[in-house]
């Protein structure tokens, strides 16, 4: 099991459950696929606080990810399993047969010395772990990851650590998916994704065990509303544990906002057109 946990010899270590998988490359990434990652502390362009609990944080450098997978029809190899500081998943790192390197989203069971490659033809022994093609050509019920949402786009769906969708069907020029928290939606069937899960599925077992640990990871302090004084925040205040506000008893963000059970997406026709059945299993508002 990737997940390791150390003996109490410290109050942290009692604590600490961490995610130590094997395999992973101890080489320092590739120059070329690698820019530098500017830290704005949860800061917009005028300087104003926008995201909350952000700042500080080991220096990082951003890896280039090859998203789009444009490079067909050649077979890659891999060459390492790499950790990767900017996202919970682990990224591999590919050679092309002309020399050219990339890096891709490690998928589960891609192991270093496997061939891969991406094209817009396949035969049936073609759908193992990695390879990637439109989703016209993929089979029905395959379990897929880095998937796109417009042809060209590059992946958008399922790149987290242990996330992947299922393929239900095509029916013309639509795909019909099951994204990772139910929701069934259209794309279009030139959509290119990626076979395969997700790999380092056991990221969100693990546990920091010290607060010092989550400063590295740049994440600062949360304080939470019902601790503050009604002044502070509208769940502050009261007698003991209560969320005080004259009663009011809605989770709600310091301006007001509620935080459960409140439809924050973004009413555009792109998306709410291509939904068929939400993951709480209702349907879309502009459907009958």
């Amino acid at each position: 099991m990737p997940i390791h946990s150390f003996r109490p010899l410290t109050p942290s270590g009692r604590f600490t459950s961490l995610n130590m998988e094997k395999g992973l490359s101890k080489e320092r990434p590739q120059r070329a696929l690698t820019e530098h990652k500017h830290k704005s502390g949860g800061r917009n362009v005028y300087g104003r606080v926008t995201s909350r609990h952000r700042g500080g944080g080991h220096k990082q450098l951003y890896r280039i990810i090859d998203f789009k997978r444009s490079v067909l029809d050649m077979p890659a190899k891999v060459q390492a399993i790499e950790y990767d500081p900017n996202r919970s998943a682990n990224i591999a790192l590919i050679a092309y047969a002309n020399g050219e390197k990339s890096y891709i989203i490690a998928p589960e069971g891609l192991a270093v010395g496997t061939k891969i490659f991406a094209s817009n033809q396949a035969t049936t022994n073609d759908f193992t772990v990695g390879n990637n093609f439109p989703l016209r050509l993929i089979p029905p019920s395959t379990l897929l990851h880095c998937v796109e949402l417009l042809p060209g786009r590059g992946a958008q769906i399922a790149r987290t650590a242990g996330a992947s969708l299922e393929l239900i069907g095509v029916e013309g020029d639509k795909a019909q998916l099951k994204m990772p928290s139910g929701e069934f939606r259209y794309v279009h069937a030139d959509c290119r994704a990626t076979i395969g899960v997700v790999g380092n599925g056991d990221h969100n077992k693990q546990s920091l065990g010290k607060a010092g640990r989550a400063r590295w990871l740049g994440k600062r302090p949360h304080v939470r509303g019902m601790a503050m004084n009604p002044v502070d925040h509208p769940n502050g205040g009261g007698q003991g544990k209560s969320k005080g506000g004259g009663g009011r008893q809605q989770l709600v963000s310091p301006w007001g906002q509620l935080a459960k059970g409140f439809p924050t997406r973004r009413r555009t026709k792109l998306s709410n057109n291509s939904i068929i059945l939400h993951h709480n299993g209702r349907k879309p508002r502009n459907q009958k």
